[in-house]
């Protein structure tokens, strides 16, 4: 029964992507396919925004890290809150700019506020590597997912292999549109999923009511509800939480799909008012939080310890079969929708930015044919990730947005001071990384600043290098500062500004 369930699920859910997505189309076929004829509206936004914030990682790592350590799970209300902070002012600029220079990826933005094709080439280069990485845990989650559907009658390495040619089928189809279409029936059998779940967790551990749940934990488990956690040894600290939820927050709206996903709303409206109401989703992760917490009182015990499955487990041994069939469904919606869009994104990026330099009379429909194609190579890269690297979607997705953070000095400064220059942002992104995966950094960073999120680290450095190599070198010239649209250009003439971005 659990099979048909996810079955039924998927198939419908592809059958109606394919279909709003044809409905929608218009503009050139890349344009479309990669930021959806920038005319998402507010709700069609919402939905492809929220997405990105509920993925494999919100459900199974969050709960799978309440599961193994308790109070560090907190970690996921406080960089949701604070990465919508940030899109509200962020977000709007990176729309604006993608308005007015016609860009479509990340990169593109790089080599014109730099005038420098070169550092477009270089930042689409660490952009697709960031993305594979962040594609890696939607591919972990997928790949527990198909186990659990088939009764464990497979190698988790053959199980992340079937979720690899699931996710390559469902991009193939899903343009930016479809997967926001794909987000939004996600969105709607999570709500359902958690509620379903949390209503029943209680009487499926013998807890009187939700709140019992955490009163029992710490009578098992004292510790459990605040910093470091379940071990006592671990460096999930207070200092630990703000330094991480920061580096989350401003490395967030730099990946490049995200910041492709700005390019596509219809206006900056849509943007804000995204920002301002869905901090609100982080509350859901209360819940999540809990889920985890109940299969901790179940005694569960995932295959080979794997924190990443703790919720699967506790779901197939404590529910009923059709209940696993529509946990596991919508789990694969989690890794579907989100990851339709980081490959995109990569395949993008990679035609336009990486190849397209070195060939530039290549046609529209060769572009698009080369970034579908480039998508199972990326799909393989990361599927052969998950089969070798054994660690919680956490860890990976400080691995994710360690590296994406070395753009974020580029992107704020970019926005903020017109001194900021190409030279600058590639002497950051050399000290940015040497600080992050040199052999000594490391154990460095322990010892100097013990508890601190190394990512944070190695940006402020990468920031700081930005600015002082930014005053000794040549400024961009004025066209080039231009594709920045800094709020000072908005105030000076906001009329012509509305014109040139067509509102």
């Amino acid at each position: 029964m659990k099979l048909s369930i996810v079955l039924v699920i998927l198939l419908a859910t592809v059958f109606g992507a394919i279909s709003y997505g044809r409905r929608t189309r218009r503009g050139s076929a890349l344009a479309e396919w990669a930021v959806g004829g920038r005319s998402l509206g507010t709700l069609i936004f919402w939905f492809i925004n929220a997405g990105e914030v509920y993925t494999t990682f919100a459900v199974l790592g969050i709960s799978g890290y309440a599961w193994a350590l308790g109070a560090p799970a907190y970690l996921a209300f406080c960089s949701v809150s604070l990465s919508y902070a940030v899109g509200y002012w962020l977000m709007p600029k990176i729309w604006r700019a993608g308005r007015l220079g016609k860009l479509v990826t990340q990169a593109d933005y790089f080599a014109a506020r730099y005038d420098a094709r070169w550092l477009g080439v270089l930042t689409g280069v660490i952009g697709v590597a960031s993305l594979v990485v962040y594609v890696e845990i939607q591919m972990v989650g997928l790949g527990l997912i198909v186990q659990l559907a088939l009764g464990g009658v497979i190698s988790t390495a053959m199980a992340t292999v079937v979720a690899g040619l699931l996710m390559i089928a469902f991009v193939f189809v899903a343009g930016i549109r479809s997967a926001a279409f794909a987000a939004g029936v996600k969105d709607v059998l999570m709500i359902v999923v958690v509620i379903l779940l949390s209503a029943t967790v209680a009487s499926k551990v013998g807890a009187a009511s939700l709140l019992d749940l955490f009163g029992m934990a710490q009578a098992r488990h004292p510790g459990i509800g605040k910093f470091p956690g379940l071990d006592p040894t671990s460096p999930t600290t207070a200092i630990w939480l703000m330094t991480s939820a920061i580096n989350l927050a401003l490395g967030n709206w730099v990946f490049p799909h995200l910041f492709q996903m700005s390019y596509s709303a219809h206006s900056a409206t849509a943007i804000r008012r995204n920002a301002i109401w869905q901090p609100l989703y982080s509350l859901a992760y209360f819940f999540i939080i809990l889920l985890g917490i109940g299969a901790l009182l179940a005694d569960t015990h995932p295959p080979g310890g794997n924190l990443n499955g703790a919720l699967l487990q506790f779901v197939s041994e404590r529910y009923p079969a059709w209940t696993v069939g529509l946990v596991a469904g919508t789990g694969s919606l989690l890794a579907l929708a989100p990851g339709a869009l980081l490959l995109l994104t990569a395949g993008s990026i990679f035609t336009r930015n990486i190849v397209q330099p070195f060939k530039p009379d290549l046609s529209e429909r060769a572009s698009l044919i080369l970034s579908r194609g480039s998508l199972v190579a990326f799909t393989a890269a990361a599927v052969y990730l998950s089969i070798s690297q054994k660690g919680s979607l956490v860890s990976i997705l400080f691995a994710a947005y360690s590296a994406i953070g070395m753009l974020a000095p580029a992107v704020f400064l970019g926005f903020l001071w017109r001194r900021t220059s190409a030279l600058g942002v590639l002497a950051g992104l050399i000290t940015g990384f040497t600080a992050l995966l040199a052999p000594f950094a490391a154990h460095y960073w322990a010892t100097v600043l013990p508890e601190w999120e190394p990512g944070l680290i190695a940006m402020a450095i990468n920031a700081l290098t930005v600015v002082l190599v930014s005053l000794a070198t040549p400024a961009p010239s004025r066209i080039a500062v231009s594709h920045g649209l800094l709020e000072t250009d908005l105030r000076v003439n906001p009329l012509a500004a509305d014109r040139e971005l067509g509102v």
